[in-house]
């Protein structure tokens, strides 16, 4: 039993580094369409998709929590990365909306209350919806200007979140819900950016 055990520990750590390894290779990327003027990153969606998985990310480590906070926390590095790189080159910014910082207002709000609640499932919903509505200026964008993002960025993440499942024990709405909400999300967004690829 013991055997199994550590057998069943070690593949766990193998898909979370795979996972972990494909996102930072998919931002890398990324970064290099920004640096090479191809790439146009809306800020406001990056900066939440930053903020959300980092505070997770700190606080299941706080937890105790190990090689399962791996994903999470690349999933909020990754974007870190892309501000940075962003801002450092200041015509590679998309110019936001109203729409853009209404959306980012609400989201905003979303990661509030999933901070300040104590049921893990209303917190789980919350950041849902706070990812989501940071994620709606980035979709309109890719929809309507396909040409100024990098579908690779959105591609990896899909993986990531693949190998976060594949490595999970338990299967419960907690475990489950942001992950296959990010698999939903950054499908639609590739599908935007590569929708006349693939349907002419």
């Amino acid at each position: 039993m013991r055997v199994v055990l550590v057998y069943t520990g070690l593949m766990i750590q193998y898909l979370v580094l795979v996972g972990a390894a494909v996102s930072l290779f998919g931002t890398s990327v990324y970064i290099r369409d920004i640096l090479r003027g191809h790439t146009k990153p809306n800020l406001v969606s990056w900066v939440l998709w930053a903020v959300a998985p980092m505070i997770a990310a700190v606080a299941a480590f706080s937890a105790g929590v190990r090689w399962a906070i791996l994903p999470t926390f690349m999933v909020g590095f990754g974007p870190i990365l892309v501000v940075i790189i962003a801002l450092l080159k200041r015509n590679a910014v998309w110019q936001p909306t109203r729409f853009d910082y209404v959306c980012g207002g609400f989201s905003l709000a979303a990661l509030v209350l999933w901070l300040i609640t104590s049921q893990p499932a209303v917190a789980i919903t919350l950041a849902i919806i706070s990812d989501g509505l940071a994620a709606l200026p980035t979709l309109r964008k890719s929809w309507q200007f396909p040409e100024t993002e990098s579908g690779i960025g959105y591609i990896t993440p899909i993986i990531n979140m693949l190998t976060t499942i594949a490595a999970l024990q338990v299967y419960s709405f907690s475990e489950l819900a942001f992950p296959i909400y990010t698999i939903v999300i950054n499908t639609a967004i590739s599908l935007a950016i590569y929708r006349k690829k693939i349907f002419g």
